[in-house]
């Protein structure tokens, strides 16, 4: 899968709409779901944010990643490691990327965290992917971006697209959310997806947060929650009960998790931060195939 997601595009431009300051996506409203143009049915993808991607990735093999992309050796090693203590170095799956563009994510972005992140979520997917591909998602107030990462385009991409993006606003994950099931259904892929799911706090709207991840349970999706920043803060309680929803009262399967990286997640170790991706998605292949949402191709 090469092409860049699908995001639901708002009927205006992102830079072009009245968007309000950054604000830190702690001090979001907490429970009411913010108005919404009544044309922003966010059906139309927006073009991608950058020039095209490559036609044909570069396939991860132990020789490729060391020749193409060496860089990456020492995280294609520790993923790798991860995945045989879970015996899933057969699996197959698309390695999504969703980062949070919210205000106070600025510092990540300018510190290098978010590439790190980056190239740790590539290193994975060189493992599940064949082509070694990652659809990246960037969100704030709406869906700010997209485009891909591969063997042979990543080394500081994430700066060079997020520069690109203008406005950096609240925080809706909904959007991100549908838009990653956009594209997922789109691809028409026979193998699950894995979704990295990166923000510093709580959506601006929880209730659409919710409902948006409940509706995808029925999908062969699994959401993995990461949180930056202080791990005390109450914004994470709301990771942590998307984490806890009831199967099936409010959806299907269990289908995310959540860990918190803590202030500066760069110091995780890219074994701890694979050990800690790994936890939960095991479980859900299981309970997936069990619940027919994973059908084995």
């Amino acid at each position: 899968m090469t092409s860049a997601v699908d995001e639901p595009a708002p009927a205006e431009s992102v830079a072009a709409a009245p968007a309000p300051a950054a604000v830190s996506t702690e001090t979001a409203a907490e429970t009411a779901e913010p108005a919404q143009p009544a044309e922003a049915a966010r059906s139309a993808a927006p073009a991608e944010t950058t020039e095209a991607q490559p036609a044909s990735p570069v396939a991860a093999t132990d020789d490729s990643v060391a020749t193409v992309a060496p860089g990456l050796l020492p995280l294609y090693e520790a993923a790798r490691a991860t995945l045989e203590k879970h015996q899933l170095t057969t699996q197959r799956a698309t390695v999504y990327l969703v980062l949070d563009r919210s205000g106070s994510m600025r510092s990540y972005y300018k510190d290098g965290t978010v590439q790190h992140l980056a190239e740790q979520a590539l290193g994975l997917s060189a493992h599940l992917d064949d082509e070694a591909t990652v659809p990246v998602v960037f969100f704030s107030t709406d869906v700010d971006g997209s485009a891909d990462l591969d063997l042979t385009n990543y080394a500081g991409r994430i700066e060079e697209l997020h520069s690109g993006l203008g406005h950096m606003g609240r925080t809706n994950y909904h959007w991100a959310i549908e838009a990653v099931v956009a594209h997922y259904k789109k691809s028409g892929s026979s193998h699950p997806a894995f979704v990295i799911f990166q923000t510093d706090g709580a959506p601006t709207s929880k209730p659409a947060a919710e409902r948006a991840l409940c509706e995808a349970a029925g999908l062969p999706i699994f959401w993995q929650f990461i949180g930056f920043g202080d791990p005390e803060a109450k914004g994470f309680d709301f990771l942590r009960k998307l984490d806890d929803l009831t199967v099936p009262e409010k959806r299907a399967v269990d289908n995310a998790g959540f860990f918190h990286a803590g202030r500066d997640p760069r110091s995780l170790s890219h074994d701890a931060l694979y050990q800690q991706l790994m936890v939960e998605f095991p479980e859900w292949l299981t309970e997936a195939r069990a619940a027919k949402v994973l059908k084995d191709s």
